[in-house]
């Protein structure tokens, strides 16, 4: 099977069966989901989710969080992978949106990430999330999948971005992202993939070498 074939495969199989694919994090604005997705760097999307409604109660809005200090938003985290650093990383994030951007969330992934926090991976999920922008964005479900089907053979995220984004159509993109990084979170599973229920198995490379 080309690679070519392998894409129209699994994307085929998404298209017909998973109309509908977005994120799991819970969020009402722009401000929220960057802030929900900083935080969820090694942390599961459930425990973001479960400490997110007190601290944007505290902190309704990016000015609110422009003017907490690390050591009150830390609180507020403190459960997630990570904590210091991260409210430290909330803290600047918020005082730069203020400072370079006017209080407003930028929405193009060079200026994402300049925003402390918000690496590649960050400034794709909030550039496709929210603006529709023909990103792939890459986490490690993302990573794992692509490499374990035989999307890519890139030996870092940035190369497995890049041979998405080349075989991906733009328009499907944002919504790729999420069949993929679902399908890592639910069947394809970092230490015991669910193989015998996994519909893309008959197109996958990892499968296809352990079975002949």
């Amino acid at each position: 099977m080309t690679v070519r074939q392998r894409y129209s495969a699994v994307l085929g199989y998404f298209g017909n069966n998973v109309p509908v694919a977005e994120s799991e994090l819970h969020f009402s604005s722009d401000y929220e989901l960057l802030v929900s997705v900083i935080l969820s760097a090694q942390c599961t999307d459930r425990r973001v989710n479960l400490v997110t409604p007190a601290l944007f109660a505290a902190y309704p809005t990016v000015e609110a969080l422009s003017k907490a200090t690390a050591e009150d938003i830390f609180p507020y985290i403190k459960s997630v992978s990570y904590p210091n650093n991260k409210a430290k990383n909330l803290a600047a994030m918020a005082r730069t949106v203020m400072t370079d951007f006017g209080g407003r969330i930028p929405s193009d992934v060079g200026n994402l990430m300049k925003l402390p926090g918000a690496g590649r991976k960050t400034a794709n999920v909030v550039a496709s999330v929210l603006y529709n922008e023909p990103v792939v964005a890459v986490d490690t479900h993302v990573f794992r999948v692509s490499r374990r089907l035989g999307l890519s053979h890139g030996s870092s995220p940035r190369a497995v971005e890049l041979d998405l984004e080349r075989h991906i159509p733009e328009d499907i993109r944002p919504i790729a992202h999420h069949w993929l990084l679902l399908h890592g979170r639910y069947i394809c599973t970092a230490q015991r993939p669910k193989c015998d229920i996994c519909p893309l198995r008959e197109w996958c490379s990892d499968f296809t070498s352990r079975t002949v």
